[in-house]
């Protein structure tokens, strides 16, 4: 079995179900590596600050957002970490809409929900079922902190 990319809960009115989120599509594409002719040694990329040429450690770049050419407001991961979101570790239904109404073209990656151990199996069947049988898909809303989480924005269980 895939392994989870999140764990978290789906949640609609005063329902919560734990649920982990694996990815439903795998990348078989080939990577190269590149490397020095003369030895075989790996060729690396590094960081390189623009402004004195010094190569940049992980550790000392920090991240921002850019409002202007010259100016970015600089964002720490404590502010990121006290920022409130209610959704950070759930993903919230907000409506429950018929499938066809839903437009292929606006939807990103594939992700599948399971349900997160014994206790969340039947409530999680149940909602899927009654999906299924409503042919409505739940479109929710929820929060990443990180890159490279998935992106669902609606799912059909």
């Amino acid at each position: 079995m895939a392994r989870p990319i999140w764990s978290g809960a789906i949640s609609f009115g005063l329902v919560s179900i734990p649920i982990r989120v694996l990815s439903a599509t795998e990348n078989h594409s080939i990577a190269f590596r590149q490397f020095h002719e003369a030895d075989m040694g790996r060729i690396r990329y590094q960081k390189v600050c623009e402004l004195d040429g010094q190569i940049v450690q992980q550790g000392e770049i920090g991240r921002g957002y850019e409002i202007s050419r010259d100016t970015i407001i600089e964002v720490t991961d404590a502010e990121l970490d006290a920022m409130p979101l209610p959704t950070a570790k759930a993903i919230e239904i907000v409506a429950f809409v018929p499938a066809e109404s839903i437009d292929p073209v606006r939807i990103g990656d594939s992700y599948y929900l399971a349900a997160d151990g014994a206790v969340a199996a039947k409530p999680y069947v149940l909602l899927r079922q009654a999906l299924e049988r409503s042919s409505k898909v739940a479109v929710a809303k929820y929060a990443v902190a990180q890159p490279g989480a998935p992106g669902p924005a609606a799912d059909q269980g």
